[in-house]
């Protein structure tokens, strides 16, 4: 199967159970994307397909046709930096979800409102609590 990753166009052989996760932690080397429930429930597998939030946990890696982002893939946005200014990275391990909803979110709409990121960043659990400043990473991503 071929998939476009972060601009890359890569061709793997997998069983066609095999999660997008699996794929691009395994396959790719691409262990930003970090997988905790395994489930679909907490968000840390969190990549974007075609611009879109996707749970890569619970996506099978065949079904997907888009172009696929990793937070590999997001290195240099602004909003990495924003996380870091804000001191919303705590242990760290949600994070890269947090950061691709995010860009998501701000690629849709710029200047988010509070009930925006809160709608847009629900799927994301961060056990550290460090809810707060999310929001305020992504309010001020630009700054």
């Amino acid at each position: 199967m071929k998939l476009v990753v972060n601009g890359e166009e890569h061709v793997v052989e997998v069983p066609v159970e095999t999660s997008l996760a699996e794929v691009l932690r395994d396959e790719l080397g691409l262990t930003g994307t970090k997988v905790a429930c395994n489930e679909g429930h907490c968000g840390a597998c969190t990549v974007q397909v075609d611009g879109m939030p996707v749970l890569s946990c619970i996506t099978l890696a065949h079904t997907v046709s888009g172009r696929v982002t990793t937070i590999e893939g997001l290195r240099d946005h602004p909003l990495v930096a924003a996380f870091v200014r804000a001191d919303a990275v705590q242990c760290g391990f949600c994070t890269p979800g947090q950061v691709v909803s995010a860009a998501a979110l701000v690629a849709a709409s710029p200047e988010p409102t509070v009930d925006e990121i809160r709608h847009a960043m629900a799927g994301n659990i961060c056990r550290c609590g460090t809810y707060p400043k999310i929001e305020e990473a992504i309010l001020h991503w630009r700054d």
